[in-house]
């Protein structure tokens, strides 16, 4: 199975072909997939809000770890990649029913190791709401 083009057959739409329960619970909408770069879209959910009513950064650090899964996902590995550890910054906030933008990119591809990155924006990209970067391990089925 080419699971980037099982990502990318869902552009502009759900993702509801995740093999993770987690991500069907976020509900992304797929705006791009390529190979080490994905783009989704998703709409802040009362659930997901801190006491202030601001997006809470665990889901923010969730969505992350998440859709970075997803970018291994894209690699058409062999192996399954797992995540050793991730650092988040937080620089704004999001409100409910505010659709956010996160985007990934793979900064280095090794053969034991990977590093990505992952931006999430307000919807038109004017405002960095957090920027993560996470170290996966490639492991054997």
């Amino acid at each position: 199975m080419d699971k980037l083009a099982v990502l990318k057959s869902f552009t502009g739409k759900e993702f509801t072909a995740s093999p993770s329960p987690f991500m069907k619970w976020l509900n992304p909408v797929v705006l791009s997939a390529q190979e080490g770069r994905i783009e989704f879209q998703y709409t802040v959910r009362q659930e997901w809000l801190n006491p202030m009513g601001n997006l809470h950064g665990g889901v923010t650090a969730a969505i992350m770890d998440d859709i970075i899964g997803a970018t291994m996902f894209s690699l058409n590995e062999e192996t399954f990649i797992v995540t050793i550890n991730n650092s988040i910054d937080y620089f704004s906030t999001a409100r409910e029913n505010d659709p956010i933008i996160a985007e990934t990119k793979i900064i280095k591809r090794g053969k034991q190791f990977v590093n990505a990155e992952c931006e999430i924006w307000n919807a038109d990209k004017t405002r960095l709401i957090a920027r993560g970067t996470s170290n996966l391990f490639k492991i054997s089925n």
